[in-house]
């Protein structure tokens, strides 16, 4: 069942990963987690994908967690499943192609951590965001390391301490999104973002967003030292060298 759980294909550079539970509201369960970190893993191991697009089947792209999983008689022991949780978010981090979440329909809880994620993210004007989880007396931590780094701590914690939905305008305001669009936009807008960036030079994209995630979150002083690094070994690839010998000799 779980190799059905995602749907895998490849478009030329473009690895088009697809949740396909629609009828349970594309949950996060553990065979779910898995499913998607393998194919994410597989995409990553091909050397012509330059762009994982992460989307999703139905109405809804992802509604959490799947809460069965948390409760029962005994009682489950849900470490194991926020620790597979919390391996799936860094591997979308460390993946060495820029993911992009194409995001038709809500987005909670641990699906909207998981849209905080990605490293792009564009959504139809409907889709609906939010940690809710405080609503059935289960703070989003989780959640929140994600959603803290892309929105802000004041933008994420009103989220996370009243539980309420925003919509996409709104997601994009705060930065949770790039862009809110018509829903007959959305695969334009993605592709256009996915093509873009994988006309640009490679290892030059994979090292400049692995230096990215660590700058960012570390301070000041450190983070320069990691992009002054990732800038001396990139000026050093031979892409870089052609690309500045032409721009002098314009």
């Amino acid at each position: 069942m779980s190799a059905d759980l995602v749907l895998s294909t490849i478009d030329g550079p473009i690895a088009r990963l697809t949740l396909n539970d629609p009828d349970r509201a594309n949950v996060l369960s553990m065979a779910m987690m898995d499913a998607l970190g393998n194919a994410l893993a597989t995409a990553a191991s091909r050397d012509e994908v330059r762009v994982v697009v992460l989307g999703a089947a139905g109405r809804i792209f992802c509604a959490g967690h799947d809460l069965g999983e948390l409760v029962g008689e005994p009682r489950p022991a849900p470490d194991g499943l926020f620790e597979a949780c919390g391996a799936l978010m860094m591997a979308i981090g460390a993946c060495r192609a820029p993911v992009i979440a194409r995001v038709q329909g809500a987005a909670v809880a641990a699906g909207c951590q998981l849209v905080a994620s990605c490293d792009l993210a564009y959504a139809v004007e409907t889709a609906k965001f939010a940690v809710s989880g405080i609503n059935l007396g289960l703070f989003c931590s989780t959640p929140g390391v994600a959603l803290g780094r892309a929105v802000g701590r004041k933008a994420a914690m009103e989220l996370l301490l009243t539980g309420k939905t925003i919509d996409a305008r709104r997601a994009a305001e705060l930065g949770l999104i790039n862009q809110a669009v018509p829903a007959t936009d959305l695969d334009a807008t993605v592709d256009a973002a996915a093509r873009l960036i994988a006309g640009k030079p490679a290892e030059a994209i994979a090292l400049g967003k692995a230096a990215f995630r660590r700058q960012i979150e570390a301070p000041v002083s450190e983070a320069y030292a990691i992009a002054a690094s990732a800038m001396v070994e990139n000026v050093a690839f031979d892409s870089a060298q052609a690309g500045i010998r032409d721009f002098l000799a314009r």
